[in-house]
């Protein structure tokens, strides 16, 4: 006696997993990873380094205040808040505003080529003299 298992399930998810949304997403966030590294190491190794040339201190981590025996190491901060404008800097300038420009060249420029009829709502085309719904007469546009 042969038992035959089925996993329904596994097909599903097999399913699931192949759909373009799963695939897309995946691809995405290993770009996304690769793309990390290079935008830390743009930040870390040319505009830090900049930075430093112009205002003198490229690192404030070692940046303390001491109450009691509790050290605040605010300059860590400082250096996180710094790191988080460059790199936004950086993904705008370098990815969202070229996006958006590329985007806005390539849009269609859509036509319109009907109108509403005032009489009975409905479209017709933009030439038209008598609307084809209500036999309204209309103004040619």
């Amino acid at each position: 006696m042969i038992i035959q298992i089925r996993f329904l399930p596994v097909s599903g998810f097999k399913k699931f997993l192949m759909q373009g949304n799963v695939i897309d997403l995946a691809v995405a966030v290993v770009i996304g990873a690769a793309f990390t590294s290079v935008v830390q190491s743009f930040v870390a190794d040319l505009l830090t380094p900049l930075i430093s040339a112009f205002g003198g201190l490229p690192d404030f981590s070692s940046l303390k205040v001491t109450v009691g025996r509790s050290d605040f190491m605010y300059g860590r901060f400082v250096n996180a808040v710094l790191a988080f404008l460059m790199v936004a800097g950086v993904v705008y300038f370098l990815v969202v505003k070229p996006y958006t420009h590329l985007r806005a060249r390539t849009a269609a420029k859509v036509e319109v080529t009907t109108k509403e009829c005032l009489e009975c709502l409905s479209e017709i085309p933009k030439a038209a003299s008598r609307c084809a719904f209500c036999s309204t007469q209309v103004a040619a546009a």
